[in-house]
């Protein structure tokens, strides 16, 4: 399988590396991080000027209408970057409003578009559940719905003018446009790892009306598992990009830091430790476009996007940690910028979950015959 770039994509590359590269760097990071904002606006409608916001969407909704791969070029850029946008919940946002959006749900569209409106996924609940099966329930209610429950961790949950929350209806999982002005809706801010904005929403008996609903609720089981594999698969390749510039950080600054009178990087332990690092990034890097190309083939595998999330979450711990402790005591300073990227990948490697969970879905899916060979 051959994943060189093409022409197109190596110029949508270097265009979002031009975009971020300008509006990033350590000392904007710090300054950044100083500041209190949510997110750096600026930045966030640059990206718009220039149609990065659109990537996934069709181009009968002002969008290019490119796929997972095309986005993951973008994901990884921010990766690297460390760029303080809300990218991966407006990319997700605007794909499943305009795959499977109602004409009204569509007019968020050209907001999105533009930059003027932010949009936001509630996936995530306290204990950990499987996100394709939420607890958050949603009952009928005349021609309308009620949610009840709790979603955690949602990105910019407070900055969102809208949120598509997945619940549990009696037909199965759903997708819902709940606005942020819904009665009976509780927004807590909450503080990542990383700084990332989130938020906690409590739903007590919510009214919606049946408009909300996402899709039909008779397909929502589909709607709401393409956008957790889609989802999972956006993480999975941002962290290529944090793990691929702590990586090239460690390499430049072990090369250049004499210890004992030579370089440390000429040390042969330094150099396996780096080159374990490389291998890990790598393996990253392929499970993630192996389970983005299989996105956009329409044929999603399970067993692979569990693979592309196992490699993401402990293959970015094992780079962090590596770079961290190869920066020796500079490592240790929670000032220092290595620090930044060690945090980041913390973040998304607990948002994608645990190791052992991943694994016990990879074999289940291999063991029950759910797997694709490849062509």
């Amino acid at each position: 399988m051959d994943f060189t770039l093409s022409e197109d994509q190596r110029a949508l590359r270097d265009l979002a590396a031009r975009i971020l590269d300008d509006a990033t760097g350590d000392d904007a990071l710090r300054a950044f991080a100083d500041s209190g904002r949510p997110y750096d606006e600026k930045l966030w409608k640059t990206l718009a000027d220039a149609g990065l916001l659109g990537l996934g969407l069709s181009e009968a909704a002002g969008g290019m209408g490119l796929g997972m791969i095309d986005l993951g070029l973008l994901l990884e850029e921010q990766g690297r970057t460390l760029a303080p946008i809300p990218l991966i919940p407006t990319l997700l946002a605007g794909w499943v409003l305009d795959a499977h959006g109602t004409v009204g749900q569509w007019a968020w569209l050209p907001r999105l578009l533009s930059g003027e409106a932010l949009l936001s996924v509630a996936i995530d609940e306290v204990g950990g559940v499987d996100p394709t099966a939420p607890g958050v329930t949603a009952t009928a209610d005349g021609n309308g719905w009620r949610l009840d429950g709790v979603k955690v961790a949602i990105p910019y949950g407070e900055q969102a003018q809208a949120l598509l929350v997945t619940a549990r209806t009696d037909s199965g999982p759903a997708l819902f446009l709940v606005e942020r002005n819904a009665k009976g809706l509780k927004i807590e801010g909450q503080r990542s790892t990383n700084g990332e904005p989130q938020a906690m929403v409590s739903f007590a008996g919510t009214p919606l009306s049946g408009n909300a609903v996402v899709g039909t609720v008779e397909e929502g089981g589909a709607i709401v598992t393409a956008l957790v594999q889609r989802a999972q698969v956006a993480l999975s390749l941002r962290q290529v990009g944090v793990a691929t510039e702590a990586l090239k950080r460690t390499a430049a600054y072990s090369s250049a830091r004499i210890q004992f009178g030579k370089p440390l990087g000429s040390m042969q332990a330094v150099q396996q430790r780096a080159a374990d690092a490389f291998i890990d990034v790598e393996a990253m890097r392929s499970t993630a476009l192996l389970a983005a190309w299989q996105i956009d083939q329409g044929r999603p595998q399970a067993a692979d996007i569990a693979t592309a999330k196992y490699w993401a979450a402990i293959g970015g711990h094992r780079v962090v940690h590596s770079a961290q402790h190869l920066h020796g005591g500079m490592g240790a300073d929670v000032t220092y910028p290595i620090h930044r990227y060690f945090l980041d990948a913390v973040a998304i490697g607990e948002t994608l979950g645990g190791a052992q969970p991943m694994l016990a879905a990879i074999g289940a899916a291999v063991a029950s015959g759910q797997t694709e060979a490849l062509a």
